[in-house]
């Protein structure tokens, strides 16, 4: 009878416990039901006119994340900027994959040492689907290591990391891989649990119990006219459910520089990543922000409230 009552006693604080653990949002210090939206900018590092945007929309207000591709060959201009600016999110665009049709790159490990991540002219391929069916996870994981590595020795204060193009997506082993790395490293990896369900609905059953999840992922997925782009964001933050939310820019100036690396590609080509600036930077995305209200959150925020540092 002894051994029942402890045993019960043990259960009793353990429901206790369960029932008073904290959500995120009561983690960072707002009501349980917050709204918490991270306003995010991707790719930043790819190329001048990227870098110029992203530069110009932070000091502006308009955005409080955003991810380096180091990969890339403006990688040393935005990495400098984030060393003078440690206030603001700053996370690894993890590259596994290099799009356009005339403006490559390869990994930043040896290319003897990932030759499974590289096309026949060592850049890494252009595709998810290539990459899919050629990346060893042991390869992945080293190009993967090397690109932190990288921004660290910048003097880059990381905040998270997420992956460009969702490649990371192709396999369960790669997406443990992922998370299992940003466990090491403290960096919150970006799961994002609506576009999961979406693309690939089975990788959901191989999210960390720990892991920290975005439970809407807001970000443009078709070609539409100018006058109508406000259209899908707007709506998106009309209807903005509690829980972290982040919503993802893709800045860039509809420039010669632009226009050549996207040629051929209208989906986040030139045009889209001007009218992205263009929303991000307007009144119209403040009054929005106000209206749905939100609690702009960072990274940086979560990975002190998650690994205290």
């Amino acid at each position: 009878m002894k051994l029942i009552a402890v045993f019960a006693a043990c259960l009793l604080c353990y429901v206790q416990s369960f029932g008073q653990q904290k959500n995120l949002a009561e983690k960072l210090g707002y009501p349980k039901d917050a709204k918490l939206l991270i306003i995010h900018a991707d790719d930043a590092g790819f190329s001048h006119s990227a870098d110029s945007a992203i530069m110009s929309a932070y000091l502006k207000g308009s955005i409080n994340s955003a991810s380096i591709m180091v990969t890339c060959p403006w990688f040393p201009e935005i990495a400098a900027f984030a060393k003078n600016h440690p206030e603001m999110d700053w996370g690894i665009h993890l590259s596994l994959t290099s799009e356009w049709k005339n403006y490559k790159w390869g990994g930043v490990s040896p290319s003897d040492q990932i030759p499974s991540l590289l096309d026949k002219h060592g850049y890494l391929f252009a595709s998810n689907e290539e990459f899919a069916a050629s990346a060893k996870v042991d390869e992945a994981e080293k190009e993967i290591r090397a690109q932190i590595e990288k921004a660290k020795a910048f003097g880059i204060k990381i905040s998270h990391i997420d992956n460009h193009m969702g490649s990371i997506l192709a396999s369960p082993a790669l997406m443990k891989m992922y998370q299992r790395i940003g466990r090491e490293y403290h960096l919150p990896s970006l799961v994002p649990v609506s576009y999961l369900k979406m693309v690939a609905p089975k990788l959901v059953a191989f999210i960390d119990s720990g892991a920290i999840i975005t439970d809407n992922f807001i970000m443009a997925y078709a070609v539409t006219s100018a006058d109508k782009w406000k259209n899908f964001y707007n709506y998106n933050l009309q209807h903005l459910k509690p829980g972290l939310n982040e919503l993802i820019f893709h800045l860039a100036f509809d420039d010669n520089e632009m226009r050549a690396v996207a040629i051929n590609h209208p989906d986040y080509g030139s045009a889209w990543r001007q009218q992205d600036y263009d929303y991000a930077t307007s009144d119209e995305f403040k009054a929005q922000l106000k209206s749905a209200g939100v609690y702009l959150v960072t990274w940086g925020q979560i990975k002190k409230a998650v690994y205290g540092d």
